[in-house]
């Protein structure tokens, strides 16, 4: 089974609810080039899966994700054009690929995300955090731009919020976060499974052809 092949991700589904785990804690679930090849794998699988009706992402631990690993960022560093380029187009692949699921999906953001992280949550059709949670487009920072992220972004904030966010890198809140569009709500952590949980029968009694036509209308 493909859940006992990934060793970066966590894949469960039960009950027509895929749940896809960022596993990775120890660098608050930043991800590498298995993390983008794993999840571009769990959701090709997602989307063939009539069986699945929505799908719930979060991060596992105190973090929903850090972005690209810096480790990982250094040792790509001396990489040629093509190689850089390839990277980076397997990056924008796997966040199309969760952007256009033809399965709702719900970022259940339990902490920090920074960086690509974000992108992460903006390419989920609807976004819950924790009051804990906070956000940063911290790209600028390190002298980065948000290149693959930024069309998501964008298409949740607006050009106005994103060109405060961008270039700023500053570290928003998750009622802020909220205000701008990226998230649609913010709980207390504690609350946060049974919103979701409330949020996902809605969902599911919702009727799957008209959901995926509906995302389609969307794009």
């Amino acid at each position: 089974m493909l859940k006992d092949k990934l060793q970066t991700i966590l894949y469960d589904i039960e009950n027509k609810i895929a749940r896809v785990t960022f596993n990775r804690p120890e660098v608050h679930n930043a991800f590498n080039d298995v993390m983008i090849k794993e999840l571009s794998m769990v959701f090709d699988d997602i989307a063939r899966n009539p069986d699945i009706r929505v799908v719930v992402v979060t991060g596992k631990g105190k973090s929903f994700c850090a972005g690209a690993d810096l480790n990982w960022m250094r040792s790509v560093k001396d990489y040629s054009y093509e190689d850089n380029l390839k990277e980076s187009l397997e990056l924008a692949d796997m966040l199309y690929k969760i952007y256009a699921s033809p399965k709702p999906t719900i970022a259940r953001v339990n902490g920090a995300a920074i960086g690509g992280g974000t992108g992460l949550v903006a390419v989920c059709d609807i976004a819950i955090a924790a009051e804990r949670a906070k956000f940063s487009f911290s790209e600028v920072k390190l002298g980065l731009i948000p290149a693959c992220i930024s069309p998501y972004v964008i298409k949740k904030c607006g050009e106005g919020k994103c060109r405060e966010f961008f270039l700023t890198g500053e570290r928003l809140t998750a009622d802020k976060a909220c205000t701008a569009g990226l998230i649609n709500a913010v709980v207390e952590l504690e609350g946060i499974d049974t919103f979701i949980d409330e949020l996902v029968s809605k969902l599911v009694s919702s009727g799957p052809a008209a959901i995926k036509s509906c995302k389609e209308l969307l794009r």
